[in-house]
Parts: structure tokens; sequence; C-alpha cells
């Protein structure tokens, strides 16, 4: 995949920050696994499963907010403070002693990552405004979230042969410092300018929800969140218990569990761009729904007689794959169903409605998961996954034909801006 997106100056720096900061945050999945089993043992996956539970409430409820105010403040300001933010409560994470701390310094790590995420992904398209070069710093973008759960993991483990897991927090405050000062470096285009006063800003908070409403692609992007959620709350929440309790492995083993996860992600992305030229993103998302919810019914037959760990690398790898076919082209969706005013409000309003999706399947991982045991949640969420495929098959027309368009968002002079791009009729 030609790497044309990083011949641009800028957004070559945004997405070196994105990077590091990414690899910090996989330290800290990795030590907030460790941390939890530290805390209440068998129990880890519900105290996971609250812990997740919370950071969803905090970015269903804070990116929309954000949005609201965002025009107000420079970009570059405002992400350099959420990363100065997070590396705070980072460094804050080792000396925890109480449950309570750990949901209470999750929950302002989360507020600030709510914040930082949608700036983040509006900011590109202007950077990028060719559709071909953003397709693949989209791919690109999906590769650095995969180091979360690949390079980190590995980097974990081979750091938590040497320290203790304390330590791997550290890891996590240096990404998001590294990440301030690269954002520094940039020069970032500036919010398109929208109307002031409260009933404005009411209408902003909600613009890019009303969108999704208005749109049909988008509300079977909503479908097929909810169907990667379910995968990635089987993984994220379960790994750990599963790893570490099920099968006696060592704390390594949870990163290389991880890792098969972020490989699948991985292997999909770097082939997705091609494959994007040449069908539209509809034939390409709705099959790799359907895979979700194969993979876990084949998951649960392998496992009916005892926890596998061959079973459970082969499974974790073909969620990353199915979920990285899913993800991948979100942007390109969004960016063809919004005007370009309107891009941070779309980009809010997923990045809310789909956290949205993990906050119901966060603490159904971990409270089946504590009660009835992985496999039976397993079951559950693998049902949850095939809701969404299914769902998203039904409210995603086959032509994509829009017959309503978006609702109206203001433009640079306030005025509403047209209802949505010329949304032609194309696949995806």
């Amino acid at each position: 995949m030609p790497a044309v997106p990083l011949r641009n100056r800028t957004y070559r720096r945004l997405f070196t920050a994105q990077v590091v900061a990414l690899v910090g945050t996989g330290l800290a999945t990795v030590a907030l696994g460790l941390l939890a089993y530290d805390l209440a043992g068998e129990d880890a996956s519900a105290v996971l499963g609250t812990a997740l539970a919370i950071k969803m409430v905090a970015y269903v409820t804070v990116a929309p907010l954000v949005d609201a105010v965002a025009h107000r403040i420079p970009r570059r300001t405002l992400l350099v403070a959420t990363d100065l933010a997070r590396a705070t409560v980072a460094l804050a994470l080792p000396f925890v002693t109480q449950i309570w701390q750990v949901y209470v310094l999750i929950l302002l790590l989360q507020a600030a990552s709510a914040a930082f995420t949608p700036t983040f992904q509006a900011a590109l398209p202007a950077v990028l405004p060719d559709e071909r070069d953003y397709t693949r710093a989209l791919s690109l973008s999906r590769l650095a979230y995969d180091l979360e759960s690949l390079f980190s993991p590995a980097l974990a483990a081979g750091l938590l042969s040497l320290v203790s897991y304390d330590w791997l927090f550290a890891g996590t405050s240096a990404g998001f410092l590294a990440s301030a000062a690269l954002v520094v470096s940039c020069v970032l285009p500036p919010p398109s300018a929208r109307a002031d006063g409260p009933r404005g800003s009411v209408r902003r908070a909600t613009c890019g929800i009303r969108l999704f409403c208005a749109t049909p692609r988008l509300r079977a992007l909503l479908a097929l969140d909810l169907a990667v959620a379910a995968a990635g709350a089987m993984v994220i929440v379960h790994t750990v218990v599963l790893v570490r309790h099920d099968l006696g492995r060592s704390a390594g083993a949870v990163s290389v569990a991880l890792a098969a996860y972020g490989a699948g992600s991985m292997a999909v992305a770097l082939l997705l761009p091609r494959v994007l030229d040449r069908v539209g993103d509809r034939a390409v998302m709705l099959p790799a729904a359907f895979a979700l919810p194969a993979v876990f019914t084949a998951y649960g037959l392998a496992t009916l007689g005892g926890p596998s760990w061959p079973a459970l690398l082969t499974a974790w790898c073909a969620f990353g794959a199915a979920s990285s076919a899913l993800l991948t082209p979100t942007g390109r969706l969004l960016r063809r169903s919004t005007p370009p005013s309107g891009l941070p409000a779309a980009f809010a309003a997923q990045f809310s409605l789909s956290h949205a999706c993990w906050l119901l399947t966060y603490p159904l991982a971990g409270w089946v998961g504590a009660s009835a045991g992985a496999g039976v949640a397993g079951w559950v969420l693998g049902a949850v996954a095939l809701t969404g495929a299914v769902a998203a098959t039904w409210l995603w027309p086959s032509g994509d034909a829009v017959s309503s368009g978006p609702p109206s968002v203001p433009s640079a002079g306030g005025a509403p801006a047209p209802s949505g791009l010329a949304l032609k009729r194309r696949p995806g």
C-alpha cells in the first residue's frame, strides 16, 4: 500500500503523534487488566467490565459536548491540552489501592480521550482533501490502532520480563507527552466557523446524531458498530481471565493473545485500500459483520470441552480481521454523507454513538462472564453481533440510494449548508 499521505508534512506528524499515543494506550490496556486481576482476582472481568463501561459513558457524553464548543478553541490547543491531561492521569494509576480509585481515574482519562479523538479525526479531511489520499490515511490510522493490540502487547511482554506492570503506566504517560510535542509542531486548519448562542450550541451538540438518524448508510453503520463492540468486548474483557485463570498462563501470554487480535486487524488494514478502490464499502463491511458471529460460534464449539490456547489465538485473530474490515471505511462513509462544515459534528456523533454500543457490550461481557463464565458470555455476545449484522443489512439499501438527505449543518457564515454532499448513487 503506497503511503502517499505520509508525504504530507502535517499529516506525517499527526500520524506519528497518533502512533506514539496509541502505543502508550496499549501498554495501559495490558497494565489495567493485570491491575484489575491483582485487585479482584477471579472477579477481574467484572471490574474491567465496569471500568470500561465508565469509559464508554465518558465517550458517549463528552464528545458531543466538546464538539458544541470546539469551534471556539484552536484545534492544536485542544489536542495538546487533552494529551497533557491523559499523561497526568496515567501517572496516577500505579498508585491506586482501591477499585473505586481505578473507576475515577478511568473516567478522567477517557473524558480527555473523548475530546481528543473526534477533534483529531475531523482535522484529517482538511489536511488531506483528496479522497484517495484520505482513504489511505484511514487505513494507516487503522494500522496505528492495531499497534495498540499488536506492538504494544509485544512491548509489554518484553517489559514485564524486566519490570512490574506499574511501569507500563509510565510508558503510557510518555506516549501522551510525545504526542503533545508532535501536535505542537503542526499547523492545523482552523475548524469551520459556526453560529453562536445557546440554541446554536444545542443544535451543534445534536446535529451529528440527527445526521445519523436521517442517513440510511449511517444508521447501518451504527448497527455495524454494535457487532464490532460485541467482538471487542469479548477480547478486551475476557482475555486476562481466560489466559491467566482458565489456561493458567503467564502475564506475558496476555500480551500474546492481544497481539493475535492486532495481527488479524493489521493484515486486513494493509490490504483494504486496494479492495476499496475496486468495490464499494457495503460489499466489504456487511460480509465482515456476518463473519463476527461465525467466529463466536466456531470458538464456542471448539471450547465446549474446555479452554484451548490455539482456539483462542485463532478466534482473536479472526475477530481482529473482521473488525478492521468494518472500522477502516467508517471515515469514508462520514465524509461522503456530510458537508465539510459538518464533519466535526459527524465524527463526534460517530465517536459517541459507536461507544454507546461498547457501553452495552462491556458490562454485558463483564457481568455475564463473572456470573456464568466466559463461555456463556461468548454465546451472548455472538447473538449481539448477529443482531448488528442483520440490522445493518436491512438498514443499508443495496443501491445505497439516499432518499432523504441529512439535516442541515451550520456553515461558516451561520446559514445552513446543503444537506450533505451530492450523495451520488455509487456503492458504499
